[in-house]
């Protein structure tokens, strides 16, 4: 299994899925967030994510994202599960790219320490330092703030809210249908796994393997091009005419209200001490 490239593929694509049905599982929890309107959930998240990109003390970015935990809290998430979407990959990736900047042949100033690297003389100024740390920072603000949107909010829902807001309709459009046709996409793997196995008793080369993989790579793609034909006749025979339809209407209470009034003060007032 170690070395099997089919497996570790299989794999991957099935804890992609556990993982969006775990999503899924948590934006229909009884949480704080979840009873809102996405509606102003969107507007409220856009609102955090431009506040975040304004804020130049530390201490303000740091409360920010306590209050975006706090979210979480009351919101019935995980807070291990949270932290381990919001910290892998883009975080980590950010602080990679903002290592360099912390070096004085980027962002000259105060020398604070200095580094022996074979024949280089790597000096880090705490200019550099601070803005490597803002943003990583604001990286790591605007991710969570995302997965906590994305984690509170049905996608039929949020796609919903995103047309209210006039974004375009290809675009909303595109985002659903992948959505939706990649658990199509994880039971043909399985299938075809299935399928691997029972001609090969479970037993294949890692280069094999990859070269299976590649044909079924090109295989898929050609039935994909073929069903999306097909289901754009059936959406014109039920009706479609160019705008998606959501079943449940949207409906702002005073929390609604509340909630985003809320927010908008906590923003200002940091904006104001950011200012100071």
């Amino acid at each position: 299994m170690k070395n099997n490239f089919i497996s570790r593929s299989l794999i991957g694509a099935l804890a992609f899925l556990r993982d969006s049905v775990f999503a899924e599982e948590y934006s229909l929890k009884n949480g704080f967030l979840q009873k809102l309107d996405p509606r102003m959930k969107v507007v409220s998240f856009v609102l955090l994510f431009t506040s975040a990109i304004f804020l130049k003390k530390y201490e303000l970015l740091v409360l920010l994202y306590f209050f975006c935990l706090l979210l979480v809290v009351i919101s019935k998430i995980n807070l291990g599960y949270f932290l381990k979407r919001s910290w892998i990959f883009i975080p980590i990736f950010s602080l990679f790219i903002a290592i360099p900047a912390i070096f004085s042949f980027i962002s000259a100033g105060e020398a604070l320490l200095t580094l022996k690297l074979a024949h280089l003389n790597l000096t880090v100024t705490r200019e550099g330092l601070q803005a490597g740390v803002l943003f990583v920072l604001r990286v790591l603000i605007s991710v969570s703030f995302a997965v906590v949107l994305s984690l509170t909010t049905p996608h039929t829902q949020l796609l919903g809210a995103l047309r209210f807001f006039k974004i375009p309709q290809v675009f909303v459009l595109t985002v659903g249908m992948c959505y939706r046709y990649i658990y199509l996409f994880v039971g043909i793997i399985e299938d075809t796994y299935l399928a691997i196995r029972s001609r090969t008793q479970g037993v294949m080369h890692y280069s094999k393997g990859q070269k299976v993989v590649a044909w079924n790579i090109g295989h898929l793609w050609q039935r994909s091009h073929d069903l999306s034909g097909q289901v754009y006749s059936a959406m014109l025979a039920r009706g479609y005419k160019g705008e998606p339809v959501v079943l449940e209407d949207f409906k702002t209470k005073l929390k609604d209200w509340v909630y985003l009034s809320t927010v908008i003060i906590f923003l200002v007032i940091m904006l104001y001490i950011n200012k100071i």
